[in-house]
């Protein structure tokens, strides 16, 4: 199947700019529409997605990624299921164990356990499903049971939490664009569905990162320092479990991390954030898709080539509107897919 195409954009203020962009996406021929969740940050994503939602037609939604320790999970999962009666059926969830919408806070991600079993009873409740939950059985009755399942589609990065993505989820969120690190990640979760009799090939494959149209590879990597560097949270969370040296991390994504010094939340996501000052050239090239529209599009092979399915542009660089219109005018025509 064709690369399908997706962009993340940042719930800031004002409110209107998420909605703004998201109907420019919709109109450049990009299927899917997330936004980040991190309430402290940013303004509350599960606010503005309704009015998105009422601004669209045709583009799925959701969050890349929500999870389920910051609200109830029983909230999360109704939450959606409401949104998917608004949207008519154009809902998609993307769930992690939470970064920064729990560690702002004060609090770690969720346990790889617990992680688990809310993702089950999530996915079965805001489906219509029942479910046991807290001694109680309970279900949604009035799921639309014309309306298409809501797919939930896993972020991690390491063996256990992708073994959670392999067995529950419809498909898995992967936060770089490096073949090498996206290879490893998708065989670790296609190999736990296998051992849960789940069909493996039927996992999908959702890269993000952020991606510049532009001849000028110098600006377009300062651009983009920030993202490896938010990568490297996740990553030091891994060395901490396995080890630097573990073989059950590959060294291509720990390795970068070596000179990491800080991380500061303050600027999390953000052009120019001094904590992604450590990132080489060669990471930033490795993990974003940067260049000018051949450049891009040779990357975007290359994904597709090793099974990628949808590729998600983290819109925060400059000219938001102009990475929009290249995609849509020079990019997306190639890959032989229209909105759905």
């Amino acid at each position: 199947m064709a690369l399908s195409f997706g962009v993340t954009v940042l719930p800031d203020p004002p409110y209107t700019r998420l909605i703004e962009l998201m109907q420019k996406a919709e109109g450049h021929g990009f299927e899917y529409g997330w936004t980040y969740d991190s309430h402290i940050l940013w303004q509350d994503s599960y606010a503005t997605l309704p009015l998105v939602a009422a601004a669209t037609e045709k583009i799925r939604l959701g969050h890349c990624v929500t999870n389920p320790g910051i609200r109830d999970p029983t909230v999360t999962a109704s939450w959606y299921a409401t949104m998917q009666d608004i949207s008519n059926g154009r809902m998609v969830m993307g769930i992690g164990r939470g970064d920064s919408s729990r560690r702002v806070v004060g609090l770690k991600p969720v346990k790889v356990a617990e992680f688990e079993a809310r993702l089950r009873m999530i996915k079965d409740l805001m489906n219509g499903r029942k479910v046991e939950w807290n001694e109680k059985e309970l279900q949604l009755e009035w799921v639309r049971d014309e309306l298409p399942e809501i797919p939930m589609q896993v972020a991690g990065y390491g063996p256990r939490a992708l073994g959670v993505a392999g067995r529950v989820g419809d498909g898995v969120i992967i936060q770089l664009a490096d073949p090498q690190i996206i290879q490893w990640i998708m065989e670790t979760a296609r190999k736990a569905a296998d051992e849960d009799g789940r069909d493996p090939e039927a996992l999908q494959c959702i890269v993000c990162a952020p991606s510049h149209v532009s001849g000028d590879l110098a600006d377009a990597r300062e651009q983009v320092r920030w993202f490896p560097a938010m990568v490297s949270n996740h990553v030091m969370d891994l060395i901490g479990r396995y080890g630097a040296d573990s073989d059950e991390i590959p060294a291509a994504l720990t390795d970068f991390v070596k000179a990491r010094k800080f991380y500061d939340y303050k600027e999390h996501s953000r052009i120019g954030a001094k904590h992604g000052e450590f990132v080489t050239d060669e990471i930033c090239d490795r993990f974003c898709v940067l260049g000018n529209a051949e450049q891009v599009t040779d990357k975007l092979r290359e994904l597709e080539s090793i099974g990628v399915d949808q590729f998600n542009i983290y819109l925060m660089t400059h000219g938001q509107e102009e990475t929009l219109a290249s995609y849509g005018d020079q990019i997306i025509p190639q890959f032989g897919r229209v909105a759905a």
